[in-house]
């Protein structure tokens, strides 16, 4: 396993120049993903299941997100557990997102390459061979979220996808192909919600 960098600097973290481009062109994407909308790309699985349970250790479904895992913490991803994939599952990508995000829909994280026999995500690492790609700050590592006081509306999701077959791209892959690629590819999928503010 390999530690997943933080961000540099907090102005790393906010969108301008180039990494506008990452937020901005992956929205649409990101939808058809992520709300379980129906709408995959040409050539997609079946209609996607919700039948995997994602759980943590330290995140409690629709509970505040624990400091630690945000930018006023350790800023590091937390620990995730799953079951019920389908047996045809050949590979796992996860995916951290706001979809109530200022400025629009934010992805936080993306890991695909994750291993089916291996049914956790440590915390702060992702277990070789997996890759990450660019969140939506342009950054391929874990975005700690900031949540706003007094914004406890907004839902940090971190879903897991049980994936037909690896995804061909590697590290630092933009987000837009990611997330087509994850989609093409979903069999199933399941949801931890943390709350901010």
């Amino acid at each position: 396993m390999f530690p997943v960098p933080r961000p540099a600097s907090p102005a790393s973290r906010h969108r301008g120049g180039r990494r506008t481009s990452a937020a901005t062109g992956g929205v649409a994407v990101l939808m058809a993903v992520v709300t379980g909308c129906g709408v995959l790309p040409t050539g997609a699985n079946a209609p996607t299941s919700d039948d995997i349970t994602v759980t943590s250790p330290m995140i409690r479904e629709g509970e505040t997100i624990p400091e630690r895992y945000t930018c006023a913490g350790a800023g590091v991803s937390p620990p995730l557990r799953w079951s019920g994939l389908p047996p045809e599952t050949e590979s796992l990508a996860v995916l951290v997102d706001d979809t109530e995000a200022t400025g629009g829909a934010r992805v936080y994280w993306t890991v695909f390459g994750l291993d089916p026999e291996n049914p956790e995500l440590p915390e702060g690492s992702v277990p070789q061979p997996a890759h990450q790609a660019q969140n939506s700050a342009g950054d391929a590592d874990y975005e700690p979220p900031c949540p706003e006081e007094g914004h406890e509306d907004h839902e940090y999701r971190f879903t897991v996808y049980a994936l037909s077959e690896d995804v061909p791209l590697s590290d630092g892959a933009p987000l837009d192909e990611a997330l087509g690629a994850i989609a093409a590819r979903t069999l199933a999928r399941g949801r931890l919600i943390a709350t901010g503010g």
